[in-house]
């Protein structure tokens, strides 16, 4: 695999990694209402049922899990349902300024962690996106080597983009000063958790 090639397919996967959408939205939401361990959490779920869904098109059994639709729509449906729940739950909370979080109960970070991967396990378009592209871009046979430099390319990706959004977010928590400022990006992050669950339920 050529530098052109891992190049191409980079910047292939940055453009999919960085389209808004359900993840990227979820990944603001709880880094908004939790703080970035929550974020980041979720995102390492993410990466890891994204790394999953390579391995699987690497192997050719991504024809395989397409037609295990059963189990995928379940896991999809799961996860938004949870999303769901997760933003009405924030909706309807008492604002808590995040100084006062400190030494309090924490939300379980597993929580995030498994959202992330059944979302992205469930997600249709992942088999889909990766039998498209591999093969145009790397050729129909990869050497478990290729996989694991894709494998490193697309944590180099998530990384810059997870990392960014949650620094963002993060950005916006700490200037909540106010119960009403807290309130409001409760009801803002609570309303995208809950269109984040909408929207996958909706994918096809």
């Amino acid at each position: 695999m050529d530098l052109t090639t891992l190049l191409a397919f980079a910047a292939a996967f940055l453009v999919f990694a960085a389209s808004p959408g359900p993840d990227n939205m979820t990944i603001v939401a709880r880094t908004l209402s939790h703080g970035p361990a929550a974020g980041l959490a979720y995102g390492f779920g993410m990466v890891v049922g994204i790394l999953a869904v390579l391995a699987l098109a690497a192997s050719g059994l991504a024809v395989v899990a397409q037609e295990m639709g059963l189990v995928m729509t379940v896991l999809r449906h799961l996860g938004a349902a949870y999303l769901i729940f997760a933003g009405i739950r924030l909706w309807i909370a008492e604002p808590v300024l995040p100084a006062e979080r400190v030494g309090g109960p924490r939300p379980g970070l597993a929580e995030s962690v498994l959202t992330g991967l059944a979302l992205n396990l469930g997600n249709p378009k992942m088999p889909l996106f990766y039998l498209a592209l591999l093969p145009n871009v790397v050729g129909a046979a990869l050497a478990p080597s290729q996989v694991g430099i894709l494998a490193g390319v697309i944590l180099a990706v998530e990384v810059l983009v997870i990392g960014g959004h949650v620094v963002l977010a993060g950005r916006l928590r700490r200037a909540l000063r106010t119960r009403a400022a807290v309130r409001r990006a409760n009801r803002v992050a609570g309303g995208v958790m809950v269109g984040a669950g909408v929207a996958v339920v909706a994918a096809r």
